[in-house]
């Protein structure tokens, strides 16, 4: 099967578009035929070597992947051939990574596609909308009429907190750095959205929510709390999902005399149920019209290294080049 993968960490450039053998299913597993896979800012990171981990080599890259149930293993119960499925979640803890014509994922990772639904779409909503989906209902108990301001609601994540946090009832501004993405964010729901570039951001949350924000997601990689926390209202609660290396001052006494909360996840802890849970609400969703994926572009498998430029040219140089995610087809 064709396939990308590594033999060693580096730059994109270390990134093998090749022949490498179709995986066997064990019991409990199932053989997809992929269908679509997308790319995340952790993949450019395990392949770069920023974040240590174990590999295997050749290490196949990937989280995520949309595709088609070929081959069920005996021990399989919740699938047969032909069922269309999808998973993240995928090449960490000795698990394969997705980008390749086939993959062997066990039962427990897998989600069904609904009907009318694409692989491009639920794979672009995998990762990230089991991540808004954690962060939202399982960490932040997001509740109708509360106030929640997402930085950068455009992007994979963001995007999916918008949906999913005006799906919950809550009230939400954002950020974003162009007309287009200012005009994107308002169609995801958005009820203000602020130009971070050329507007007072501080300014527009306190007249957007004058008693504070009640769930900040925060995206960037170097978060401001002595900014942030006068800004959230008496028991707001943060979330942080970046900035590895961030040592950033802590403001302790404005904190927790407001009774804040501050949460930090990484999805891919999330328990295989907590997951299945997320692509649930997901899955229903997406079927009700309520939740839609945010696809910058779509390119075949054998570009995975330009991808990943260009996933760390928006991710790590910030240009913001992208505004959705860059979905990959074998």
């Amino acid at each position: 099967m064709k396939a990308a993968y590594i033999n060693h960490t580096g730059t994109p450039d270390v990134i093998t578009y090749g022949d490498l053998p179709t995986p066997k299913p064990t019991t409990r597993q199932c053989l997809i035929k992929v269908g679509a896979v997308d790319v995340n800012p952790i993949d450019t990171y395990i392949r770069s070597g920023a974040i240590p981990a174990k590999l295997s080599y050749p290490f196949i890259l990937g989280r995520d992947l949309a595709g088609t149930v070929v081959e069920a293993g005996a021990s399989v119960k919740g699938f047969k051939v032909g069922d269309r499925v999808w998973a993240t979640n995928q090449g960490t803890d000795g698990r394969h990574g997705t980008f390749a014509e086939f993959a062997a994922v066990d039962e427990r990772w897998l989600h069904p596609i609904p009907e009318g639904v694409t692989d491009e779409d639920i794979v672009a909503l995998s990762l990230v909308g089991i991540t808004a989906h954690i962060g939202l209902v399982h960490y932040c108990h997001v509740k109708a009429g509360e106030t929640l301001f997402v930085n950068g609601g455009s992007g994979g994540v963001g995007s999916c907190v918008v949906q999913m946090a005006k799906i919950l009832g809550a009230r939400v501004i954002t950020t974003a750095g162009s007309p287009e993405k200012i005009a994107l964010c308002r169609q995801l729901g958005a009820d203000v959205v602020v130009n971070y570039k050329t507007e007072d951001v501080d300014a527009a949350i306190k007249a957007f929510a004058p008693e504070g924000i009640n769930v900040w997601w925060e995206t960037l990689r170097e978060p401001n709390f002595e900014r942030t926390i006068p800004l959230l209202a008496m028991r707001g609660r943060m979330v942080l999902m970046a900035g590895r290396e961030a040592k950033p001052v802590f403001p302790v006494g404005p904190f927790y005399v407001k009774d804040c909360s501050l949460h930090g996840f990484a999805m891919f802890n999330a328990t295989a149920r907590e997951q299945r849970n997320a692509a649930n609400a997901i899955n229903r969703w997406v079927t009700e019209g309520k939740l839609k994926a945010r696809i910058d572009r779509v390119l075949p498998l054998s570009q995975a290294a330009a991808a990943h430029r260009l996933q760390e040219e928006s991710t790590i140089q910030q240009t913001g080049a992208l505004a959705g995610k860059i979905v990959l087809k074998p």
